[in-house]
């Protein structure tokens, strides 16, 4: 049978760890860093401050192949967006519909009809939405 081994704790004091920026006071006066870093993504807004509000025409599809006559809402043809930012329109579309959805290829899938929804979701974001296909 095993024994548990006691921890021996000392009550008024900290481990010590080493200062990891001890060695940075050796190296004398060091250069400033900037003065207003700013936003460091700025893909939303025009060169003036004005929110963007010409991102492109995109597709709103409603697919029900392959899904077991399940409906999809399908948004494709993106032009100048990357993914973060898909993954982030695709978030706001899921908790704004109620269903869930993800990226794949490029596109945004939705579960369900929600053609309206969607629409009004990439319309506040500058996009110009197109229903096209079934």
């Amino acid at each position: 049978m095993s024994r548990k081994k006691s921890k021996t704790t000392r009550f008024g004091e900290e481990p010590q760890a080493p200062n990891a920026f001890g060695a940075l006071d050796a190296l004398g006066k060091l250069p400033e860093g900037p003065e207003d870093p700013g936003p460091s993504v700025v893909a939303k807004t025009s060169g003036r401050g004005q929110k963007n509000t010409q991102r492109g025409r995109v597709d709103i599809v409603r697919q029900t192949a392959h899904r077991g006559g399940k409906a999809v809402t399908i948004v494709k043809n993106f032009t100048g967006i990357g993914l973060s930012e898909k993954q982030e329109l695709a978030k706001k579309m899921r908790k704004a519909c109620g269903v869930g959805g993800t990226v794949k290829d490029g596109c945004i899938e939705i579960q369900g009809d929600k053609r309206e929804e969607v629409k009004r979701i990439l319309t506040d974001a500058g996009f110009n939405p197109v229903f096209s296909g079934g």
